[in-house]
């Protein structure tokens, strides 16, 4: 929805502690289709088995990292709402779960896979560059990363268990150019696509 600047630079604010206090709420309420499992799939390759992956903004874990682990994959989930936390960790404990902000995480290691749904995307414009520029330094060479994006530059709300929430996006192009610069090549962008409920994404690898 569109909001005022005022709207905006609340939400803005308050949306990790929204996330927080509305944990519970919003994982019981959360949708299972897992319409994102051919992304994923599409992310880790034929053989994921002991791939490292990076799920920053993972959340309460069900059912993108739950997948993940399934495949065989070695799971580092990044949230900054530790109630979030918690409840994947009790479902998840072989995961390697990291309460932290993802504008302040700064990993320990190369991962070969990274991977943000409906994460980056509630920090603001400026904040999303500077994260887009850290991305290629922590991936392995050949490694892939898949975020979630808008289909067009701008600021909106959510709303989350009834209380408003912040989205920004950049220019789709903008994603493309900022990721082509640090050194990876885009293989798929993908605008408002109706079989993974109008999400739009993006696909890079670092060669």
């Amino acid at each position: 929805m569109a909001s005022s600047r005022a709207v905006l630079d609340t939400a803005y604010t308050q949306t990790l502690d929204i996330y927080a206090r509305q944990a519970q709420g919003w994982d019981a309420r959360r949708h299972r289709i897992f319409f994102e499992r051919p992304w994923l799939d599409r992310l880790l390759g034929p053989d994921p088995g002991g791939l490292s992956v990076l799920d920053l903004g993972c959340g309460a874990g069900d059912p993108i990292s739950g997948y993940l682990i399934e495949q065989g994959c070695r799971l580092t989930g990044v949230d900054g709402a530790a109630p979030m936390l918690d409840l994947a960790a009790k479902r998840y404990p072989q995961a390697s779960w990291i309460l932290a902000d993802m504008r302040d995480y700064q990993p320990d290691q190369r991962f070969d896979r990274i991977l943000s749904w409906d994460g980056s995307f509630h920090l603001n414009q400026d904040e999303q560059r500077e994260l887009l520029a850290k991305l290629p330094d922590w991936l392995q060479p050949g490694g892939a990363l898949l975020l979630t994006i808008g289909h067009e530059a701008g600021e909106i709300t959510g709303v989350v268990e009834g209380e408003t929430v912040y989205h920004a996006s950049l220019d789709p192009e903008e994603y493309c150019a900022r990721l082509e610069a640090s050194g990876l090549k885009v293989e798929v962008l993908v605008l408002q696509d109706p079989a993974i409920d109008f999400h739009s994404l993006i696909l890079a690898r670092r060669p």
